[in-house]
């Protein structure tokens, strides 16, 4: 499933909506992975909605046990939501988040080899992706939050069910139309936010080969010291 994905500028988020004065000290990566700093928009106390900066995966690496096996959390299955313990708490309390993101990457299979493609929109505008956030507390007593992004199956998408290995479930992210997602991060309804979880019209995505060329790493944030 997507495990990085390419994050808006700060220019970009001026299109957004209300997001176009960011904290000038706020950095991020332009391709996320696991445990980067990324930008992600949730309910503001005022009503709105507020950007907050978080760390990708609702498990941080540093928050897992000495002893217990390193596992991931960037993706949260809309099937076992509410059932799986690093995702269920922030689901019955309705943590909704839209992550934003000009596109996500996936490996096709078509070529007979694995080749990541992006995908995005077919206007290049950047998105939002349905997601779910909780927060840390950290050995400095210092809280930070974390994030995770909602998949679909996507055996029957268009688009979608080309990616991943032939014989393995096609999943998908949960693509948020621009004018739902205010509605999304508000909503305090488990039955009503379900129903947010569908698929994105493939005939509004695109996607293209985009091998990587150069090997991830860790980018320190300077805003975000414990990431």
């Amino acid at each position: 499933m997507c495990v990085n994905y390419h994050t808006p500028t700060r220019e970009q988020f001026g299109t957004l909506g209300a997001f176009s004065e960011l904290p000038a000290d706020w950095r991020w990566p332009d391709e996320v992975w696991k445990d980067y700093p990324a930008p992600i928009v949730r309910a503001g106390r005022d009503g709105g909605m507020d950007v907050c900066l978080a760390s990708y995966g609702m498990v941080p690496r540093r928050h897992i046990p000495p002893g217990v096996k390193v596992f991931d959390t960037m993706n949260a299955r809309a099937e076992s939501i509410g059932e799986r313990r690093s995702f269920a708490p922030a689901w019955r309390r309705l943590q909704l988040c839209a992550v934003p993101m000009t596109w996500f990457y996936e490996p096709c299979y078509e070529s007979g080899r694995a080749v990541r493609h992006a995908i995005g929109m077919m206007d290049d505008r950047p998105f939002f992706v349905a997601g779910l956030w909780r927060e840390w507390t950290e050995a400095d007593g210092a809280i930070q939050t974390a994030f995770t992004q909602i998949t679909i199956n996507a055996d029957t998408h268009p688009l979608m069910r080309r990616m991943h290995k032939p014989d393995d479930e096609k999943r998908s992210l949960v693509i948020l139309p621009h004018e739902e997602v205010a509605d999304w991060v508000a909503c305090r309804d488990m039955d009503v936010a379900r129903s947010f979880l569908r698929h994105y019209p493939a005939e509004r995505m695109k996607a293209w080969a985009a091998p990587q060329t150069v090997a991830k790493k860790q980018e320190p944030s300077p805003n975000l010291s414990l990431f």
